[in-house]
């Protein structure tokens, strides 16, 4: 998959949309009408929208640091100014409708959707294979689903633009339920139409597990529990995926892509414009890494004190400390799971994790409730991390301590926030946060996009 991604460096984003938002239309019409007739048009043109989950306002940066920063798990760093004031008003619930991180990802999220919605336009009136066929479309509708949760859960009151936009069209508000409900259906469709794997180059594509998880995932939002149990077991009986043995297993360039993971955003290093930011972005000084250490999305003191004595995945994720090149030990919390050797700033190879087959066993757990089978489940990921058991008689009520799992064990991979939503505990944890006075339940709509769609109403 990183070498496709490769093949589309020169190749521009030709169904993505203007400056606007509103536009929603392919840049050029010219790529409307000549490009989109034979099956390679296709597959470049998903191959595109893979890159967009790159890009700054979507994995690259917008997406951690709203659904990370924004929950209890890690704040802006050491920095508040400059740049780091946007990250600050996040983590502290104070921004305004022009906060530029939360614009970039509003208009990169909707940058890949309709790119996404160009080739489900066009693609069922091409001959092709029908295999092929049904993968890309499968594909476009998984990417878009991914695109569309993060909107729905970050700003709720958002357009559901399902078809090319035309500059006639008027775009009309819809509530996050309403954009859920039609995630069932698009995920279903991509699940129904995807391969369970891939081979060589292909590795890394959207899968029916990865369909699958991402619907699991809507239907617990959408409190739809027994249907979640349906899909999840689904997953674990047919798509081969499995804990690794060790929780460091998992992360590293060397890991990537393995029998855990089931969705991952490909980034690739070499100075030619993919490689991730993550490992300058969140190391805490240049002695750790080529060029900056910025030592964004720490982690908070409440997330250094959520693992147990004992549990292997503290050093894992995160560190307190580290010897700078002088050989003496600094005292600074920073996210380890990202780290990587670079030649260049800001050009790691690093993916971003974005389904696991972990994730899985505790929505099912979810999905069940409180029986003896959801505390094996928790056990199951408990155990890989070298500690013991937890059960009825553990003190807490059942949503506390499966929560609490959730939380150590998908640290910095953007399921924070969802999950203290989806859980209603968004008051109950943030309020322990001293400098928080009150909390928002959704991110406002960028200005520019209320400047120019008058019929939108503000969150």
């Amino acid at each position: 998959m990183k070498r496709i991604l490769y093949t589309i460096l020169c190749t521009a984003l030709f169904a993505g949309c203007s400056e606007d938002f509103t536009d929603l239309a392919p840049i050029s019409n010219r790529n409307e009408a000549d490009f989109y007739n034979a099956p390679e048009d296709f597959e470049v043109a998903i191959n595109a929208s893979y890159a967009g989950l790159q890009s700054t306002g979507v994995y690259g940066r917008g997406y951690w640091t709203m659904f990370e920063m924004r929950g209890d798990n890690t704040d802006q760093g050491p920095d508040a100014t400059g740049l780091a004031r946007q990250y600050t008003e996040i983590n502290a619930f104070t921004e305004d409708a022009l906060n530029e991180q939360v614009t970039a990802a509003w208009s990169e999220s909707y940058r890949v959707i309709a790119n996404c919605n160009v080739i489900l336009d066009r693609i069922p009136n091409v001959e092709m294979e029908a295999s092929l066929k049904n993968q890309v479309t499968g594909e476009a509708l998984f990417i878009r689903s991914l695109m569309y949760y993060h909107l729905a859960i970050g700003f709720g009151n958002i357009p559901l633009q399902l078809t090319s936009f035309d500059s006639g069209d008027e775009l009309v508000q819809v509530d996050e339920n309403t954009v859920l409900q039609q995630l069932v259906t698009d995920l279903t469709t991509a699940e129904e139409n995807l391969p369970v794997s891939y081979s060589g180059s292909q590795v890394g594509k959207a899968t029916k597990g990865a369909a699958a998880a991402l619907l699991a995932k809507v239907l617990l939002t959408l409190d739809n529990n027994s249907e979640a149990a349906t899909v999840l077991r689904r997953i674990i009986a047919n798509y081969g995926y499995e804990l690794l043995p060790n929780y460091s297993d998992l992360w590293g360039v060397a890991n990537e892509n393995n029998a855990e993971s089931i969705f991952e955003v490909q980034y690739i290093s070499g100075g030619i414009g993919q490689g991730s930011l993550f490992t300058n972005d969140f190391s805490p000084s240049t002695d750790l890494q080529t060029g900056s250490g910025f030592g964004r999305n720490r982690p908070t003191v409440s997330m250094m004190e959520a693992y147990e004595d004992g549990d292997e995945r503290y050093d894992v994720s995160m560190g307190d400390t580290y010897m700078n090149l002088e050989g003496e030990v600094v005292e600074q919390r920073y996210v380890k799971k990202y780290q990587s050797d670079l030649a260049i700033e800001n050009d790691s190879d690093i993916n971003f994790v974005v389904l696991r087959y972990a994730d899985v066993l505790l929505m099912l757990a979810e999905a069940l409730g409180e029986t003896p089978e959801s505390y094996d489940l928790i056990n199951e990921v408990r155990n890989r991390a070298g500690l013991p058991d937890i059960d009825a008689s553990t003190p807490g009520t059942f949503e506390d301590k499966l929560l609490q799992e959730r939380r150590v064990e998908l640290a910095f991979e953007n399921h924070r926030w969802p999950d203290l939503k989806r859980f209603g505990a968004v008051d109950k944890v943030i309020e322990a946060e001293d400098f928080i006075t009150s909390t928002k339940e959704y991110f406002f709509i960028p200005q520019r996009e209320m400047d120019i769609n008058p019929n939108f109403n503000q969150n």
